[in-house]
């Protein structure tokens, strides 16, 4: 047994060995347990210190990109630096990832896309239209922070 996991992830390493053994194991539930074993892995303090390891035998971070299935910069991201930076870069991450990814539907007039689309051109001419001032727009600011360029064709609300 690998003792140099912690016990959520020698868990899910159980789990998943568990699965191997029931023929009748429906595969979606294979893939479920695969990933959570990647994903307990990922954190796992045993893949930083292999890292670290590597790195102290002299191994570059593309060597190490190889080994984890990364690029040199994603791999240096994720591991590189202190403890507290490597934390203060996944804690950063978390959190961006927390917030809603999806455009939401209540903003006023036409997304760039949109309006490109509603007139059969490319968004750069949409662009065009509106720093020519045949197309009005405005930058729309959600209380989250996040902003949005709104695009409203004569007659519509807000135009």
């Amino acid at each position: 047994m690998a003792h140099f996991l912690t016990a959520s992830t020698r868990a899910a390493l159980d789990r998943l060995l568990a699965l191997d053994d029931d023929v009748a194991t429906d595969p979606l539930d294979r893939l479920h347990a695969i990933r959570s074993l990647r994903t307990a892995l990922d954190i796992d303090p045993a893949t930083l210190a292999a890292v670290r390891g590597a790195l102290a035998a002299g191994r570059t971070w593309e060597e190490i990109a190889d080994a984890t299935g990364l690029k040199a910069p994603a791999a240096k991201w994720r591991w590189g630096g202190s403890d507290d930076e490597i934390a203060e870069r996944l804690e950063a991450g978390r959190k961006r990832s927390a917030r809603p990814s999806s455009v939401p539907t209540d903003l006023p007039g036409l997304s760039v896309a949109e309006a490109a689309a509603a007139r059969g051109v490319s968004a750069q001419a949409i662009y065009l239209q509106v720093r020519r001032g045949s197309l009005t727009s405005r930058t729309v600011t959600r209380p989250d922070g996040r902003s949005y360029k709104r695009v409203f064709p004569a007659g519509t609300p807000d135009s």
